[in-house]
């Protein structure tokens, strides 16, 4: 008996409570089950665009198998690079594809044929990609060299760089009229990688950070050599808009790396080594906070009078007249005063023109362009002068030094630049 009443004063004690008066007088709460339905269901047919946004900055990715068609790229004794490029490239698109469902995965080629290289860059950018992926293998004629290196666009920092470029480049040859399409771009002409010099990708923090991840998973994942992330002149590169890449993946010409390149089980682990690389990268993005990029101005700071002068975003009737007073200056014409200088080095950080690796030099300047920011010596009003500089530089050990060219403190576009250079 007194358990019935312990149980009944139990009850009465939770009848009174405030929550479950509320439940009983609110016929919203007691609806028959099945209507908690309709919220998830709600959530489940919104737009796919608001999951993919939470998801990850990188939407649409470009996968490059290179070559292709009456292009076999390099020749192995087993296999052709073009084939093992595309095998490679539909098997990380795959990966992408089946575990990454936001993302969308484009091919310039899915299957033997040729394609041009501007043309590989045009569906990039007319597909506004987020990132750029290039596959290719390498080959040299030292049979002992092996292992993976993943480049850039940049300048060439030794010979080898620029001979992988020459190599890749060639594929242009093969096209019809490619003296007109690429301007007489000579993929074997030193001289004409002046062009890459003038004009870096923007994007080159961001492409050599993917680059790094690429290799270090080339190394862990698949113990392959990790022949680092290099620079060099690639045109399928120079034409893109977004961070890109170019992954040589082994070499062909090493007969131990060959047959791993061309068996299913190499080209599966190299694929999921630059998927895993993607991935990282992909989430890394997403983490960071949102920046808003400033519009690009080009500003220079001199290391002598500590000044520093920047372009500035006021009017466009203070811009009119900065312009003619420069027109007035002593020895210039209607377009502004003309000056040579040599560029001597690019960072993705300022590090001062009082930098140590400065000192042997006068008249040290910098200049933010395309991102980077980039450090010129010498301030010369004829080109012979500026050749002369130059002469000079590169006794001093930087080969890969060029002249660039302001106007009135700007630098000049890269059209006006091989004008005046006699490109």
């Amino acid at each position: 008996m007194e358990t019935v009443i312990l149980r009944v004063s139990k009850l009465i004690t939770i009848i009174e409570t405030l929550a479950f008066l509320r439940y009983f007088n609110n016929p919203i709460l007691r609806m028959p089950r099945f209507i908690w339905l309709l919220p998830a269901i709600l959530i489940w047919i919104l737009p796919c665009d608001l999951v993919a946004q939470k998801r990850g900055v990188i939407r649409t990715v470009v996968i490059d198998a290179g070559h292709g068609g009456h292009d076999p790229g390099a020749i192995g004794r087993l296999a052709k690079e073009k084939n093992i490029n595309l095998a490679i490239a539909l098997k990380l698109g795959n990966l992408i594809q089946r575990n990454l469902k936001d993302v969308r995965v484009i091919y310039t080629r899915d299957r033997d044929y040729f394609v041009e290289l501007y043309r590989r860059a045009e569906i990039a950018n007319e597909n506004k990609a987020d990132l750029f992926i290039c596959i290719h293998c390498n080959a040299n004629n030292s049979h002992s060299l092996k292992g993976a290196e993943t480049y850039v666009m940049g300048l060439h920092k030794s010979q080898a760089n620029l001979e992988v470029a020459k190599f890749e480049n060639a594929s242009i040859l093969l096209e019809s009229d490619y003296q007109s399409t690429y301007n007489g771009f000579d993929p074997n002409a030193d001289e004409s990688y002046i062009l890459f010099s003038l004009n870096q990708n923007s994007n080159l923090e961001q492409s050599t950070e993917f680059a790094a991840g690429i290799q270090a998973e080339m190394e862990e994942r698949v113990g392959m050599n990790n022949r680092g992330v290099r620079q060099a002149g690639f045109i399928v590169l120079y034409k893109t808009a977004m961070p890109s890449v170019l992954v040589e993946v082994g070499y062909l010409s090493n007969t131990t790396e060959e047959k791993f390149l061309v068996s299913d089980k190499g080209q599966e682990y190299i694929a999921s080594a630059i998927f895993r690389a993607f991935r990282n990268f992909r989430e890394t993005l997403s983490n960071k906070p949102a920046v808003k990029k400033p519009a690009a101005k080009s500003y220079e700071t001199d290391r002598e009078t500590k000044a520093a002068t920047t372009a500035t975003d006021n009017t466009e009737a203070s811009v009119q007249r900065s312009r003619r007073d420069h027109s007035k200056l002593p020895g210039s014409d209607q377009q502004g005063t003309i000056t040579y200088r040599v560029q001597i080095a690019v960072t993705t950080k300022d590090i001062g023109v009082d930098a140590p690796r400065f000192s042997a030099y006068r008249q040290v300047k910098m200049y933010q362009h395309g991102g980077m920011y980039k450090y010129t010596v010498g301030n010369e009003t004829t080109l012979q002068g500026a050749k002369r500089l130059l002469d000079q530089v590169k006794g001093r050990g930087i080969k890969d030094a060029f002249i660039v060219i302001f106007r009135n403190g700007e630098r000049v576009s890269q059209e006006e630049s091989n004008q005046l250079l006699g490109k």
